[in-house]
């Protein structure tokens, strides 16, 4: 579980960064409607760090009690993630 939640947090802020760089070389433009407004300031790489970590320190507190649920639900999330990041790349590379 330590693993999926490290995974979790590492794709969330790559995707914060890499979203960043596509933006200002204006190759995309942000799909969630709540952060298109700070996207390219410090705030939203803060915002998506301590979304990432509040988000597993919650997946983390689900594991104690209801462990499968958690394990499951994580690896669903990194799997989105990751996909995410995948193609946040292949915008950035092409």
């Amino acid at each position: 579980m330590k693993y999926l939640l490290g995974f979790l947090i590492g794709f969330v802020v790559s995707d914060g960064v890499v979203t960043q760089v596509l933006i200002k070389n204006g190759l995309a433009q942000e799909g969630n409607p709540f952060l298109q407004h700070i996207v390219g300031d410090t705030n939203f790489i803060v915002l998506k760090v301590a979304g990432a970590l509040l988000c597993a320190f919650i997946l983390w507190d689900i594991y104690k009690r209801l462990p499968k649920v958690a394990l499951i639900s994580t690896s669903c999330f990194v799997a989105v993630y990751g996909v995410i990041v995948g193609w946040n790349l292949s915008l950035l590379l092409a």
